[in-house]
């Protein structure tokens, strides 16, 4: 797909995208494949000039993949289109081209599921891994996109066996190792690590699928799949810890059931693995434990797959990691949790399903939570009338059990409190324009005279009503009579009093009056100035 019609040369930009423009147009008959074999030869040619001499934008060369989508050329065969593209892509050899084989099926995959199941059919993962492998250094551009190209077409179909048997140790080392080395350039293609770890969930779902398949097909006649993620972990882990923090991350923020379920059964398998217990740090894991109470308390009553999932991990998180070691955290927290998802005090509800009470049981069961935990079983025969065995209040789940539990990626996990703050604030919103409707129906007219002339000339019979309502006066309360003026002196009514030995006073003594003036002949005796006997006797 290297040929070009060499009676047109292109000197600018603008010709370039007049050219496109006429290619993915071309109208054909769907029997006329030479045709479409040449029009595409001609579109790959313009979009690599578009890339390497006119424009480095990713999304100039997104719109040349997007105008194929749309025109008459594709919408003629798509499927012969796409045959088509997917085969250069396992021919095709050089980074211009490659880039824009790899932007085509990316946003056609997207589009329609069955270009990504068709790239599977054909090998195309093998060849993305040849590809990758070997242009690790040659294009960053290229190479991001080709490592996009393979989590999309990964998350969306399973993988063959011999697909997953070409990958080895040293991709999956090459992968955790993009995602440690960390950089603070912005224009760096490997900047936004979450991409990158969503790359490790998804080939680690792929080994669990893998190998539950094998487990229940008794035909099958091969060894047991190495995950090769668990395997690396278990050997590097400590080298590799950004990884870790980044999964919690990204549990933490992501509202779509599909990733979470991936991480957690990631988070399942590493706690489960005993050589994987402490791969987090400790501050991590109370990081992890507070997201999942939260999710927990937070997922809507029919999400019961995905609340098992949680449940699952929860158990191996707080009996096999460093949770276990004093001081305990969240310990009533969890407890707490237990008991709600029980079913403790319930009985106005719909009985909690027992796959919930043995998970719960099974949790409860752990430890450090046993001092004043109580038992999903004690629960369920107190509160709910069931009552379990000790076959099934016992735990007997398995990587079969987590792997069988799947979602169609875009779906995004109800939350209570988000339903809850949607009812509260449509209630406040219809509230307010209940108000506003009922002011726009009783508003007076303006008190203006022009403005009143001219609404009662207008013949409107409901005017006076509204005014009427308007400037109907109010129902007044009942005045209170003033109070009495009091007869006595001070202005204070007399209160009967008690007496020390329990008798009451009708009387209230009266307060003392002022003292007699003294006597003349009495004040003599006292040696006292002649200034101040004077003073006082003129006062008498």
């Amino acid at each position: 797909m290297a040929d070009m019609d060499s009676n047109v040369s292109i000197e600018n930009e603008e010709q370039l995208w007049t050219e496109l423009d006429k290619v993915v147009s071309t109208q054909c008959h769907a029997e006329a494949h030479e045709t479409i074999d040449d029009a595409l030869r001609w579109w790959l040619y313009l979009a690599s000039r578009c890339r390497d001499e006119f424009s480095q934008s990713e999304d100039d060369v997104l719109s040349c993949s997007q105008s194929l989508l749309e025109g008459c050329l594709f919408r003629t065969d798509p499927e012969y289109v796409r045959t088509q593209i997917i085969y250069s892509l396992l021919q095709e050899d050089e980074a211009g081209p490659l880039y824009i084989i790899a932007s085509f099926l990316l946003l056609d995959g997207r589009a329609e599921e069955a270009t990504f199941k068709r790239m599977i059919e054909e090998g195309c993962f093998h060849r993305l891994l040849e590809l990758i492998n070997e242009r690790k250094e040659d294009d960053p551009g290229l190479h991001r996109l080709l490592l996009e190209l393979m989590y999309e077409m990964s998350r969306i179909e399973q993988l063959r066996l011999e697909d997953l048997l070409h990958v080895d140790d040293g991709f999956v080392t090459y992968l955790f190792q993009l995602i440690e080395g960390l950089s603070d350039d912005a224009h760096d293609p490997y900047h936004y690590p979450i991409i990158r770890v969503l790359r490790q969930l998804v080939l680690n779902e792929q080994y669990m699928v893998a190998s539950t398949t094998a487990m229940n097909d008794p035909t099958s006649a091969t060894a047991p799949l190495t995950n090769r993620v668990v395997k690396c972990l278990s050997l590097y882990g400590p080298h590799y810890r950004t990884f870790g923090e980044n999964l919690i991350l990204l549990l933490n923020r992501e509202t779509e059931t599909s990733l979470q379920l991936l991480i957690l059964k990631l988070l399942y398998l590493l706690f489960t693995t005993k050589a994987t217990y402490e791969y987090f740090y400790t501050n991590d894991l109370r990081v992890l434990l507070d997201v999942i109470i939260r999710n927990l308390l937070d997922l809507p009553n029919e999400l019961m797959a995905l609340r098992h999932t949680y449940l699952r991990v929860l158990y191996p998180l707080l009996a096999h990691t460093q949770l276990n070691q004093p001081p305990h955290y969240k310990k009533d927290e969890i407890q707490k949790l237990l008991k709600i998802l029980g079913g403790a005090g319930n009985t106005h509800f719909a009985p909690v399903d027992e796959t919930t009470l043995r998970l719960v049981d099974r949790v409860s069961k752990v430890q450090w939570l046993q001092e004043e935990g109580i038992g999903a079983s004690e629960v369920a025969r107190k509160f709910i009338g069931i009552s379990l065995s000790h076959k099934d209040a016992a735990s007997n789940v398995s990587v079969v059990h987590m792997a069988a539990v799947t979602e169609k990626p875009g779906v995004q996990t109800p939350s209570r409190k988000a339903e809850a703050e949607a009812e509260a604030e449509a209630d406040v919103r219809a509230k307010g324009e209940g108000e506003a409707d009922t002011t726009d129906d009783v508003s007076s007219p303006s008190t203006s005279g022009g403005g009143r002339e001219s609404l009662e000339s207008s013949g409107a019979r409901e005017l006076p009503k509204l005014r009427e309502t308007k400037e109907a006066p109010k129902p007044s309360r009942p005045k209170k009579p003033l109070p009495e003026v009091p007869k006595h002196r001070h202005g204070i009514p007399y209160v009967t009093m008690g007496l020390e030995n329990g008798s009451k006073s009708s009387v209230k003594k009266a307060p003392p009056k002022a003292p007699p003036p003294r006597r003349r002949g009495r004040i003599k005796h006292h040696t006292t100035t002649s200034e101040t006997v004077k003073s006082i006797s003129e006062l008498v």
